[in-house]
């Protein structure tokens, strides 16, 4: 994570009365060995964006990306490529931790100790989550023993709660997102479905950021550059039937969830947790996708609430349904009515209204 130290722009995106999303929008599975969804399931993490149109800058960010002539690159796999995660409990000891970037970081204390797994490489973060109260903690270049202990950043999220971080902070990665709900998951691959969109990094950002972002890192002010926080999503024309059935599930969460820009790094790298259980045969596949393939997606009808990351299209599944278990539906424009209606123009801390029908138990959704 490059942490930028100058002033910061929020960009709305410009298809204000763009088509919502139509399809489901699901909740990533459970941690695992806790009962903590990451996310509530109207979070926008956790929608489905296959509907919603494309961004007019597309092009453009595709090409400063390299997208001609870059395939996708799985930054995971076997120790010590990816992301580790822990969990704890309540019975865990917490430490306070310094800060180089304190006025932009939670304060703690976090669960860390002698038995917190930390990322390999440059940027030594660490995620943790306590499975007692569903909290995240994650901590950019995290060091230490005992109970002295440092850190680049580091930020608290609610995993039962779509508040976001405050206008213009970082988190423990420069677009001021969580880095654990955008991973991919060996978990989630043998369970057959990933049900939300992906972190992956650029080498150049524009200074500025897309909602559902709260930070940027970029060196240049430029339209040609992505800001952080877009949102791209792999083609519906492209074929995946021919991929192994493991490769197909992060495919089709790439058409359905996309990927969201979270950071500076190496184009078209996506992250996942560390984990022996990869096949390699199954990241060299995922390594012959083509960039070119993918688009930017316009997804500012889905913000209700600037500082909030619950989508406005969500409408409740009916229960009982095996394949609702972590889903609800999205209902299409023709039958949400008002439902997202902007009701002033755009800007840091605007507000779109939702009004909600008398009986949610009328409303017809799309399967």
């Amino acid at each position: 994570m490059r942490k930028a130290l100058v002033g910061f722009a929020i960009v709305a995106s410009s298809s204000l009365g763009s088509t919502l999303a139509g399809g489901v929008a699901a909740g990533a599975a459970p941690v695992p060995t806790t009962t903590c969804q990451v996310f509530p399931v109207d979070n926008v993490w956790n929608t489905d964006i296959s509907s919603l149109p494309v961004y007019p800058s597309s092009p453009q960010w595709l090409a400063s990306m390299a997208a001609a002539t870059t395939k996708l690159h799985p930054d995971f796999g076997g120790p010590p490529y990816g992301f580790p995660y822990n969990v704890v409990d309540n019975s865990h000891a917490t430490v306070p931790v310094t800060f180089q970037y304190a006025s932009e970081s939670d304060p703690g204390p976090y669960p860390v100790g002698f038995d917190t797994s930390i990322e390999n490489g440059s940027d030594h973060h660490a995620l943790i989550i306590n499975r007692d109260t569903c909290t995240l903690y994650e901590l950019f270049d995290l060091s230490g023993s005992g109970s002295s202990w440092t850190a680049g950043s580091g930020a608290v999220f609610n995993l039962g709660s779509n508040t976001l971080r405050p206008l213009g902070w970082t988190s423990a990665d420069a677009a001021g997102l969580p880095l654990f709900p955008g991973l991919v998951r060996w978990d989630e691959v043998q369970a057959g479905a990933i049900n939300h969109a992906i972190r992956f990094t650029a080498q150049q950002t524009d200074k500025s950021f897309l909602w559902p972002a709260r930070h940027q890192a970029g060196t240049v002010s430029s339209s040609l550059l992505p800001p952080m926080g877009a949102r791209f999503r792999l083609q519906a024309s492209y074929d995946i039937s021919h991929f192994s059935p493991q490769a197909q599930v992060i495919l089709r969460a790439m058409q359905h969830y996309g990927l969201i820009l979270a950071d500076n790094g190496s184009n078209w790298f996506f992250s996942g947790t560390e984990d022996a259980a990869w096949p390699d045969s199954l990241l060299s596949e995922l390594k012959t996708v083509p960039a070119s393939r993918f688009e930017a997606v316009d997804e500012s009808s889905l913000m209700v609430d600037a500082n909030s990351a619950a989508v406005s299209t969500a409408c409740p599944a009916a229960s009982g349904s095996p394949q609702t278990k972590y889903a609800i539906k999205i209902l299409p424009p023709h039958l949400c009515g008002r439902l997202g209606q902007r009701t002033q123009p755009a800007r840091p801390g605007s507000h779109w209204t939702v009004p909600l029908p008398a009986s949610r138990s009328s409303w017809p959704v799309r399967y």
